[in-house]
């Protein structure tokens, strides 16, 4: 399986808006500079996770996008699902009348299995997570009043 520029890009987007997310919206042109993406491919992406309802637009101004659930709330897969469609390894997974060889298909148990494996991992790894993992990387910690008074003493 390999993602199109438009999953890839589109998961880096909503990212962005996830670090962001107690930040109100956020203009197309700051995602599109701080992630590289091509500013009017980026419009037609948000207009497709917009359809789908895990962003929202405001417009205006101080407009931009936001999402419209919180990042421990939407998984890679549910960001992918609507961008790429569903995982599909071999096309006889997602319709079964396309091969006459489908109901006793030698291989057809290895692709299903493939493509279980790879949904529950996408369906596993939520924005929150990525956040986290960003900011573990980064050694971004959030602000922690304890800390602060225990190297007072």
């Amino acid at each position: 399986m390999k993602l199109s520029t438009k999953g890839k890009y589109g998961l880096k987007a909503i990212f962005e808006l996830s670090l962001h997310v107690d930040e109100g919206p956020i203009p197309v042109n700051m995602i599109a500079s701080k992630q590289n993406i091509p500013e009017q491919y980026l419009e037609q992406i948000f207009s497709t996770l917009k359809k789908s309802k895990l962003v929202k637009s405001v417009r205006g101004a101080q407009g931009g996008y936001l999402l419209n659930e919180e990042p421990k709330n939407i998984t890679v897969g549910d960001v992918l699902d609507v961008l790429e469609g569903p995982v599909a390894l071999s096309q006889c997974i997602i319709d079964e009348g396309c091969c006459e060889n489908s109901n006793d298909c030698s291989t057809k148990l290895v692709w299903e299995k493939l493509k279980k494996g790879i949904e529950d991992v996408l369906n596993s790894i939520t924005l929150q997570d990525m956040i986290d993992d960003y900011n573990k990387k980064n050694k971004i910690k959030e602000f922690d009043i304890t800390e602060l008074m225990n190297n007072k003493k």
